[in-house]
């Protein structure tokens, strides 16, 4: 073999090597750290307090499972399992869960989305983004309408750190 098609040989092969197609199943993909998501739901509750309420917290990695999951002292007892679904819904569907709710009233064909058991449609839960991709998502649940705004200063105080 002449010595420029052994160099195009060994070019082809280390292109197949390091293609997607060449991976051999490992797949990479960003999430959350603890040390971040204690920050995201820390900054939450923070935000809340200030607002003069008392919430409950939930952050999940990009595959919906629970980082951290927090309530204020005096958080309702509902607030808890609200912050988690939020969150789940917000991760699930990589979409606030309050344009979920949207979602349910512009395509009726998707209303059946609603009964998968971690799913609610209110208002409280985001997703957490690096560039397109969902990395996790942060819920809130315990205040009157508000809690959009908690979730995204928990987003916010994290967001130099989401590039």
């Amino acid at each position: 073999m002449s010595p420029m098609l052994r160099a195009l040989a060994g070019i082809a092969a280390v292109a197949t090597l390091s293609s997607p197609a060449g991976a051999q199943g490992i797949v990479t993909h960003k999430t959350l750290s603890l040390e971040l998501a204690q920050e995201v739901a820390n900054a939450a509750i923070a935000q809340c307090r200030s607002m003069g309420y008392k919430i409950s917290v939930t952050v999940l990695d990009d595959e919906g499972l629970p980082i951290v999951m927090l309530h204020d002292d005096g958080a309702g007892l509902n607030t808890r399992e609200g912050s988690d679904r939020k969150a789940y819904t917000a991760v699930a569907f990589h979409q606030p869960s309050a344009a979920f709710v949207q979602r349910m009233k512009d395509r009726p064909d998707t209303a059946g989305s609603i009964q998968y058991n971690r799913v609610l449609a209110l208002a409280g839960g985001l997703p957490i983004k690096v560039g397109n991709d969902v990395v996790g998502a942060v819920g809130v649940s315990g205040t009157p309408g508000k809690d959009d705004v908690c979730s995204q200063a928990g987003i916010d105080k994290v967001a130099n750190q989401l590039k």
